[in-house]
């Protein structure tokens, strides 16, 4: 979700916009080849959970910066097949495009380093949670931000997940940060996201080539100091991050031209599949604690989803 959830078709802030949206060329109605895509990409990032936990005895920065370094080469394949190197030398000829890259990229590595740690360190629950309520987040970003007006369904449901941070934060004594980090920063860097003037696949191309200098510096900085992982890794290990780049570069592609063929009132409801099967992983693989706090709370994300869905369906129809 990086999860890595979707990283650039996210639906846009305030149902209004996406439903409008929805009436595009590019989302006038849903294809199966658009379904299949969409549902691929939701599907590997529900299982990403299982392919972090076998990297839990790395260090998360490290993994970080093999999910960005060894992603470059895959962006820029794709760029070329598709033949959109163009965009790209253009986003860097432009001080505003590189600018809000760098924003973009900045706020999707807290993303991304949360994620990891979050899954490492048995966190998976409030890392679902996290993606759960970021939709909500979204609609609450545009009535704040963009000044647009919620519906009462709307306003209920950014309640009833407002009121179930409550509840988790009196039964542990602390604020689910994981879960709030993840939904702030994925929350941003969809708003900014939307300002970005270039498609999905080049935004992304070239957000991993700006993160690229500062996680070849921090991997040969580790090195010098005799810290880093892979140096000493078994070829399990190293097949693992390397393979970071595919786990991270190929969803979102899929993603990005499944979301072309697609409704943004579709993609706003298939992206539930992600944190539930995050959820079911947490409870029925890695078996963390599901206590009575998290057994009221999720219900009341649940049904505030409920809403969020049936108010997108209404303003589909």
């Amino acid at each position: 979700m990086s999860a890595d959830p979707p990283h650039s078709r996210a639906p846009s802030p305030g149902l209004s916009r996406a439903a409008s949206a929805s009436s595009s060329p590019a989302s006038a109605g849903d294809t199966p080849r658009g379904f299949a895509f969409a549902l691929t990409a939701y599907l590997l990032w529900g299982m990403l959970p299982l392919y972090l936990r076998a990297l839990a005895h790395v260090p998360v920065v490290e993994v970080l910066a093999h999910r960005v370094i060894w992603s470059v080469p895959i962006a820029l394949a794709v760029l070329m097949v598709m033949g959109r190197t163009r965009d790209l030398r253009a986003a860097f000829a432009s001080p505003r495009t590189l600018a809000m890259g760098g924003v973009t990229a900045a706020l999707i590595t807290v993303n991304w380093g949360v994620y990891v740690w979050a899954i490492q360190t048995g966190q998976a629950l409030e890392a679902a949670l996290g993606y759960y309520i970021n939709p909500l987040f979204s609609i609450f970003l545009g009535a704040v931000l963009l000044g647009e007006r919620l519906s009462p369904r709307q306003w209920a449901a950014v309640a009833l997940a407002v009121a179930a941070v409550a509840i988790l934060t009196w039964d542990t004594g602390r604020l689910p940060l994981v879960a709030l980090a993840l939904t702030l920063s994925w929350g941003f860097y969809a708003f900014f996201k939307r300002a970005l003037p270039i498609g999905p696949n080049q935004g992304f191309t070239l957000e991993v080539i700006l993160l690229t200098p500062f996680a070849l510096g921090y991997l040969i900085w580790m090195q010098a100091q005799g810290g880093i992982f892979i140096a000493g890794a078994s070829p399990r290990d190293v097949a693992l991050l390397v393979g970071c780049g595919v786990i991270t570069a190929v969803p979102l592609m899929i993603y990005a031209n499944g979301a072309k063929l697609l409704r943004l009132s579709t993609i706003a409801i298939m992206q539930y599949l992600t944190p539930t099967m995050v959820f079911l992983l947490a409870v029925f693989v890695f078996d963390e604690p599901f206590g009575q706090a998290r057994a009221i709370a999720f219900p009341m994300i649940w049904l505030a989803l409920i809403l969020y869905s049936s108010e997108i369906l209404r303003l589909r129809r």
